[in-house]
């Protein structure tokens, strides 16, 4: 922490190596970052996808830091479980908040922390898939923050909202943090370290996370010219 530089806020492993007196609350800033994105409407900004595949790379030091636990698979699936936990509850939140006060942030002005076109594209987004927003919006950026609010918003039934929370929480942590626990194991027996290439994982999941939204911004636009 003392050769702090505020360019570390957008890279993950500065969360999931972050320490304190000597400390490892790794896993609880993971955690916290997984509830903020999908619970609060101000975390579109953190880093999800490439955090969940690095907790995957680092999930023995994670885990090690709150229990021992010998068997390799066991600590993927309880940080697997734990993400998810997290994630569902995110979204509660997140639907609670825009069923209480969902009206009143299609009247509020841009800050930092919101923009109003990302509630708007979302609304568009979830008015097209309906509950299977929920699921595509898990491994969208913007889109998993707020889908939840917008459920909120148009009332969507809480049991098939729910559904769809628990459904794509799961699925969203545990293939993002299996395929970066495993595929770090395949790479390593190759000679390849993929702790020692993470700025590049990082760019590649970014593209990839952000590559349906692009589409969806360039396509919008002629539409919006019109």
């Amino acid at each position: 922490m003392n050769n702090f530089d505020w360019t570390q806020l957008i890279n993950p492993e500065f969360y999931i190596t972050l320490s304190i007196g000597g400390v490892q609350i790794g896993l609880y800033i993971v955690l916290f970052i997984v509830f903020a994105e999908t619970g609060l409407f101000a975390g579109f900004f953190l880093p999800g996808d490439s955090l969940l595949f690095l907790a995957g790379i680092y999930s023995g030091e994670l885990m090690a830091n709150v229990i021992h636990i010998p068997n390799d698979f066991m600590n993927v699936l309880l940080l697997s479980l734990s993400v998810t936990a997290m994630g569902i509850l995110g979204n509660m939140v997140g639907y609670w908040f825009g069923a209480k006060s969902g009206y009143y942030l299609f009247k509020k002005e841009d800050t930092f922390w919101f923009k109003k076109k990302y509630l708007l594209q979302s609304k568009d987004f979830f008015e097209k898939y309906g509950g299977k927003a929920i699921i595509f919006a898990r491994f969208l950026p913007i889109f998993r923050t707020f889908a939840p609010i917008i459920a909120g918003i148009v009332s969507m039934d809480k049991k098939k909202f729910m559904f769809f929370n628990i459904l794509s929480s799961f699925l969203w942590s545990f293939i993002l943090i299996f395929a970066g626990h495993y595929l770090y194991g395949i790479f390593l027996k190759q000679g390849i370290d993929l702790k020692h290439h993470i700025e590049y994982i990082i760019i590649i999941i970014v593209l990839i996370s952000t590559f349906p939204v692009l589409i969806k911004l360039l396509k919008k636009r002629p539409a919006d010219k019109e």
